[in-house]
C-alpha cells in the first residue's frame, strides 16, 4: 500500500500531464480536468483535481466512481493486476515529456489526438494476448461452426481480460476472444472483445459481452488480406462470426468485419478493389448499412453485390443449415468467376 501511495503521489505532482496523456478528450477548466468518463469519451461527468491538497483525486458524477491517479491509470488502461498498473505508472513517470496544450472547451481538436490513447490501450491489450488455438475462445467459435479460426492472426485469446460494469462501476475479468481492428495499411487501431463464460457456456453472463476499443471508423477486423497488394475482390460485413462463417466456405476470399452497422457503412475500401460483396444481416440496421456502403462503393466505380443469408445471419446459416447448403446459397449470389476462384466444389 505504501508503494501504491508513493506512485499515486508522484503522479499527482503533475496531474495535468497525466490527464493530457490518459484523458486527452477532456480540457482544463480552472483547477479541474473535465472529461466524459475513464474511457476517455467526450463529456463533462468526470473531473480531476489538478492543484491543492486533493490534486490527482477524481470523481465521476454519473457513475459514482472515484479514486486517485493510480486508479485512473488502472481504469483507462483496463488493467487488473497491480504489477501491470505499477509498470504503466512507472513507464509514464520515466518518459513523461511536455505535451502540446490540450484542446480548449468546445474545440473538437484533431481526431487523432482524441483517439490516440484509446488506440495505444488497444495495442497494449493485443500484445498481452496469446494464440487462439486450443483456448476457450477457440472452443467457443467451434461450437458456432467456425472450426479454423486459429488460422487467422487477427484473432487472439486473453485469459483474464478486464471488464467494467458501466452501471455500477465494478471491475472484474473474464476470458475473452480479442480481435485486432486494423487500418488499410495493416496498423492496429483498435480491438474488439467478446467476453466468455469461464465454464465454456458461451459468452460471459454480463450486460454487454461485446465491446470495441480504439479507432473503428473506416477500419475493420481483416481476414486473408494480402500484404501491400491490391485487393480486387473482397467481402465486408458487420460481425466477426458473420464473416468467419463466410470464410468457412470461401477460405480464400479477403474479408473484413466492420463490427457495427454504422462502421460497415463507413468502411474504407482497399486499393485496387473492383468488386465488393456486402454481407447483410437480416434486420433494419443491417440493410441500411448495406445500402450505405454499396452507394459509396458505386460512387468509387466499384461493383457492389449483396450477399443475403437464408436465415437471420450467415452464422445461423452455417450452424443450422450446414456448410454445403450455405455454399449452394452463395453460389447463386457470386459472379461466375468468383465461384471458380473462391468457392471450391464440395
Amino acid at each position: 500500500m505504501l508503494y501504491a501511495s508513493e506512485l499515486a503521489s508522484r503522479l499527482a505532482q503533475d496531474a495535468e500531464a497525466v490527464c493530457r496523456h490518459y484523458l486527452s478528450a477532456g480540457w482544463r477548466a480552472g483547477n479541474y480536468w473535465i472529461v466524459g468518463d475513464v474511457e476517455n469519451n467526450k463529456g463533462r461527468s468526470l473531473y480531476v483535481h489538478l492543484t491543492g491538497p486533493r490534486a490527482g483525486r477524481w470523481t465521476d458524477a454519473a457513475t459514482g466512481q472515484y479514486g486517485d491517479l493510480l486508479d485512473l491509470v488502472r481504469e483507462t488502461c483496463q488493467l487488473v493486476d497491480f504489477r501491470d498498473i505499477a509498470e504503466e505508472a512507472r513507464h509514464f513517470l520515466g518518459l513523461s515529456q511536455p505535451e502540446p496544450a490540450p484542446p480548449q472547451r468546445g474545440d473538437t481538436g484533431g481526431h487523432a489526438s482524441v483517439d490516440r490513447p484509446a488506440t495505444e490501450r488497444a495495442r497494449r491489450l493485443f500484445r498481452m494476448t496469446q494464440p487462439l488455438a486450443g483456448t476457450l475462445a477457440d472452443v467457443y467459435l467451434r461450437k458456432r461452426g467456425i472450426v479454423r479460426a486459429s488460422d487467422h492472426t487477427a484473432l487472439r485469446f486473453h485469459p483474464a481480460c478486464y471488464y467494467r460494469d458501466l452501471v455500477n462501476g465494478r471491475a472484474t475479468s473474464y476470458p475473452a476472444l480479442v480481435a485486432a481492428v486494423t487500418d488499410p495499411g495493416g496498423a492496429i487501431t483498435g480491438v474488439h472483445r467478446t467476453w466468455l463464460d469461464p465454464d465454456g457456456d458461451g459468452k460471459a453472463k454480463v450486460e454487454d459481452p461485446r465491446r470495441a476499443l480504439g479507432g473503428l471508423l473506416g477500419n475493420a477486423v481483416r481476414f486473408r488480406f494480402p500484404n501491400s497488394a491490391p485487393v480486387p475482390v473482397m467481402a465486408a460485413g458487420e460481425g466477426l462470426e458473420t464473416m468467419l462463417s463466410l470464410l468457412a466456405v470461401m477460405p480464400g476470399m479477403p474479408m473484413a468485419a466492420a463490427l457495427t452497422a454504422n462502421h460497415l457503412a463507413a468502411f474504407r475500401l482497399p486499393v485496387g478493389c473492383r468488386r465488393l460483396y456486402v454481407a447483410g444481416d437480416d434486420d433494419a440496421a443491417g440493410w441500411h448499412a448495406v445500402g450505405g456502403l454499396s452507394r459509396r462503393a458505386q460512387a468509387l466505380g466499384v461493383l457492389s453485390l449483396v450477399l443475403a443469408p437464408e436465415l437471420g445471419d450467415f452464422n445461423e446459416d452455417l450452424r443450422w443449415l450446414g456448410p454445403d447448403r450455405l455454399a449452394a446459397r452463395l453460389r447463386e449470389q457470386l459472379a461466375p468467376e468468383d465461384v471458380i476462384a473462391f468457392l471450391p466444389a464440395r
